[in-house]
């Protein structure tokens, strides 16, 4: 072999040797089979060929290729090529991502599907908000937030003016308490000296009427002695007549008391009695013996019972 071709060889193999190593360092893994799948995107935010693909920050593929899609001025075809060991399903996303540095990568969010997809299958393409975005999102409730609070200081600010104005009201009355507080004790004065002057007056009118009426009071006093001794005098006289009737009751030497002591009067008394019922009887059922001229006899008359018994 000559130096020529020693030579021939040995750029052949530097050639080559940079290929491979460039097409390495490019993402590209000539040991390993891949398969490639597509993702259509509005914008790719300036995504560029070899540009990596992440699995949970895991270099899994690269992009191959881009081109806009035929038949569409606004929409970005990207050709992935992706480890073959690595499954994709039909829910799998293509976020399409990028770092502080504007660098530019996608990454696949695996999810389980309904099928598996095959090589040249198009994937679910997903584009990462930006940090303005992330912002003006979680910016809005704060600003939500901020306005509300705003509207109710702009409201405690109201009614701070209003109470501020009432505030005001009330110290002005107060200004005026004081004078009018003056003059209510000085007309309470003027009426208490007045109302002083008439209570001394009345009870100048009063104590003379109290004196005028001492004698009445000092006769009805003796009055009322007089009647109580009267009284105490009638009842004594009471008492000892009362005693007096019933010890000649009890003697037995009149005839209330013989009522009392002795029985043979009571008896002839109940027999009187009787004999008064039956003659108020007899009169009652033969009035003829009485009321006839001249009365009838003795003997026509116990013929008449005679008769009325038979």
């Amino acid at each position: 072999m000559n130096k020529e071709f020693k030579v021939g060889i040995f750029t052949a193999a530097a050639l080559a040797l940079l290929y491979f190593g460039f097409q390495f360092l490019k993402g590209i893994n000539f040991f390993s089979s891949v398969k490639k799948y597509y993702v259509v995107y509005n914008n790719v935010d300036k995504l560029a060929v070899s540009n990596p693909v992440y699995v949970n920050g895991y270099t899994v593929g690269r992009v191959s290729h881009i081109d806009i899609l035929q038949g569409s001025q606004s929409e970005i075809l990207v050709e992935l090529e992706i480890h073959s060991n690595i499954i994709l399903t039909d829910s799998t996303g293509a976020l399409l991502s990028g770092d502080f540095l504007g660098g530019k990568s996608i990454q696949l969010t695996l999810r389980k599907g309904l099928r598996v997809l095959r090589s040249k299958d198009t994937l679910r393409a997903e584009i990462q908000k930006g940090m303005l975005d992330a912002l003006s999102e979680k910016a809005s409730p704060m600003a939500d937030n901020l306005q509300s609070t705003l509207r109710k200081i702009s409201a405690v600010l109201d009614n701070l003016s209003v109470s501020t104005s009432h505030v005001n009201e009330i110290l002005s009355d107060f200004h005026q308490t004081p004078q009018l507080l003056n003059k209510t004790l000085i007309n309470a004065n003027g009426k208490i000296e007045l109302l002083g002057g008439e209570v001394a007056a009345m009870s100048g009118n009063l104590n003379a009427t109290l004196k005028g009426l001492q004698p009445a009071i000092d006769n009805a006093h003796t009055l009322t002695d007089s009647l109580k001794q009267l009284r105490m005098n009638d009842l004594n006289n009471a008492i000892t007549g009362l005693q007096s009737a019933m010890k000649r009751l009890s003697t037995g030497d009149n005839t209330a008391g013989k009522l009392l002591t002795d029985d043979a009067m009571y008896t002839n008394l109940n027999r009187l009695l009787t004999r008064l019922d039956s003659l108020a009887k007899h009169f009652d059922e033969n009035p003829r013996h009485f009321l006839a001229p001249l009365g009838k006899s003795r003997k026509k008359i116990q013929r008449d019972r005679k008769k009325d018994k038979k």
